[in-house]
């Protein structure tokens, strides 16, 4: 959220933060939702025009689906959280000039739960 800077003016959020917010206001809810119901969401003084062309952004990359049927202007998540996040993994991975370099450095950084998560996913446990 923004907050107050040292000299009483608000401190703006970068684009990819009011991303992230606007999807995670999304996510947590199974209906398509409008830029008033968002901006009502996610607080902190957002202007609707704002969190319209957040959507419209988040439109553009396919990360949103607008709902055209029912309510006028109300959006979706198109993908959920774990499947944008395992899209970023791969994209990572494909951009580095060594992904089994890069896998041992990530391995080396879980915690002992998601270890073993990731060993039961593995080890054929997993969903």
């Amino acid at each position: 959220m923004a907050g107050t800077g040292p000299q009483g003016r608000a401190e703006r959020r970068s684009a990819g933060e009011l991303e992230s917010e606007v999807l995670a206001a999304l996510w947590a809810t199974a209906d398509a939702l409008t830029p008033a119901e968002i901006q009502a969401e996610i607080g902190g003084g957002l202007a609707y025009n704002t969190v319209h062309t957040i959507l419209k952004r988040l439109y553009d990359k396919g990360l949103v689906l607008r709902d055209v049927d029912g309510r006028r202007g109300a959006y979706r998540p198109a993908k959920n959280a774990a499947q944008l996040t395992a899209e970023a993994m791969h994209e990572a991975l494909d951009r580095g000039p060594d992904p089994i370099a890069a896998l041992q450095q990530f391995v080396s950084g879980l915690s002992r739960q998601e270890e073993d998560a990731l060993r039961d996913l593995l080890g054929g446990n997993g969903p």
